[in-house]
């Protein structure tokens, strides 16, 4: 399958992804169809866009009628099991998911980053190390400008960088990135999988078409991910593994922390420890970011970058919109930006980032999350807690010892932080939930947080 003219392919769903498979498709001759379930004035705009590249949009009612279909692209955010893609494949159409086409039509080899959180730092991390060291490298995937525009025109010299989510890896076939990371797994979208064992197994789906001329990094520390660790019998990873972790025992790992050095244990050659960076070399806040250092340079070094070009690319990357990002301090007041942090887990590392009294704002639209450990690390951590959103009473009811209070907008909920607390405290929002139910997108929420700190007086 080409993806090219004479092929008859229907895109589900016109989100960002979506709109740039059709573009894509367009733009190689295909005959080019879209459907989206949501209300048609909700669309609009998406409609109008395709349409102009020559596109035909078909509402869901009318789907019977479209036939002779090559095949379906899938965007990442509607749910494979939904009626509508039962009803794709019930007519013997196959369908892939926006990644998969972008692997096929890449040249470039590809390094593919998923995990719980700390995805887009990390890949773009990598894509910045790679260009530190004169490289061209493109990023995109999950981290918000579609996989397929980065895949498309990279030439086979350049490296591609791919955020992925388990909703993406859940329809690949033949995806095979040189390079495979997971970086943590822990509980979220479980609004989506049944079990914890399915969004598990949507993640491992990463290195299933690896073989042994790939590399594959995991995170030692993780207790799910070190069962997959060679050294514990499992075999289910045939590439290269190279693990990294923070503890004690580095015997099993390729990349480790002594004292303040990340150290890198060549796995051919030498075999005498390289220093790759000190701590104090790493402008991201939290122990959580040595990790993603950790797995972005063995990314590069997988790749045959040099272990001693990668300090200045460490030093010289700072912290991404929305992802532990200073806004700025009032009456000496530190507030920082962490809305993307969308699940209880990025939310602890960002807790346990800060030695400073912290007032957390937090809420939002939940995904069928337990907050009980959330809750335990506020109470211990936070001076004070404001919640929002629909999730608002969930959070409230997991935390005993924290003063709780109720915020109906970003505005206010930033009011109630600066009126609890005191100079040297860090104002963070962090919101362990989806943004659906009060803003655009998380990137929304985190404007609005900064328009309501910047524009709000000293006191």
């Amino acid at each position: 399958m080409n993806f090219a003219g004479g092929e008859k392919i229907l895109v589900i769903g016109l989100g960002r992804s979506g709109q740039a498979v059709v573009e894509v498709l367009r733009a190689r001759g295909a005959d080019v169809y879209a459907i989206d379930e949501k209300p048609r004035a909700e669309i609009a705009e998406a409609v109008a866009q395709i349409e102009a590249l020559g596109a035909k949009f078909v509402p869901p009612e009318n789907l019977a009628g479209l036939t002779e279909l090559t095949c379906a692209v899938l965007s990442p955010g509607v749910p494979l099991n939904g009626a509508l893609v039962h009803r794709i494949q019930s007519a013997n159409v196959p369908v892939f998911s926006e990644i998969e086409v972008a692997y096929r039509l890449c040249k470039a080899p590809i390094v593919a980053v998923t995990g719980t959180k700390g995805k887009s730092t990390t890949a773009s991390l990598i894509g910045h190390l790679f260009r530190a060291a004169g490289k061209d490298a493109r990023v995109g995937g999950n981290i918000g400008n579609p996989l397929i525009r980065e895949a498309v025109d990279a030439p086979p010299e350049s490296w591609v960088v791919a955020e992925v989510s388990s909703f993406q890896l859940e329809t690949i076939r033949s995806f095979h990135p040189r390079v495979s990371m997971i970086l943590n797994i822990s509980a979220d979208h479980l609004d989506r999988y049944h079990s914890m064992d399915e969004y598990i197994e949507a993640k491992y789906r990463i290195f299933a078409n690896q073989n042994e001329h790939d590399a594959f990094i995991g995170n030692l520390d993780d207790e799910r991910l070190a069962l997959l660790h060679w050294h514990s019998g499992e075999a289910r990873i045939r590439a290269k593994q190279l693990w990294f972790t923070l503890g004690e025992d580095s015997r099993h790992a390729t990349m480790y922390l002594r004292g303040e050095s990340l150290l890198y244990s060549p796995v051919t050659g030498d075999p005498r420890p390289v220093e790759i960076a000190r701590r104090e070399d790493i402008a991201l806040a939290g122990i959580h970011n040595v990790q993603n250092v950790m797995a972005a340079s063995l990314a590069v070094l997988a790749a045959g970058l040099d272990p001693r070009a990668l300090r200045e690319g460490i030093r010289s990357f700072n912290p991404m919109d929305h992802r532990l990002q200073p806004i700025g301090e009032v009456d000496g007041v530190l507030y920082v930006d962490d809305s993307k942090a969308t699940n209880p887990g990025a939310v602890i590392a960002a807790l346990r980032s800060y030695d400073k009294p912290i007032i957390l704002i937090a809420g939002g639209k939940p995904k069928k999350t337990d907050f009980t450990e959330l809750g335990r690390i506020v109470d211990e951590r936070t001076r004070a807690l404001v919640v929002i959103g629909e999730a608002a009473d969930d959070i409230a009811a997991h935390v005993y010892r924290t003063p709780v209070e109720r915020a109906d907008s970003m505005e206010d909920a930033v009011h109630r932080a600066q009126s609890l607390a005191q100079p040297g405290d860090i104002v963070l929002l962090s919101p362990a939930c989806a943004s659906f139910d009060m803003f655009e997108s998380a990137e929304d929420r985190g404007r609005k947080f900064a328009d309501a700190v910047l524009g709000s007086p000293a006191r």
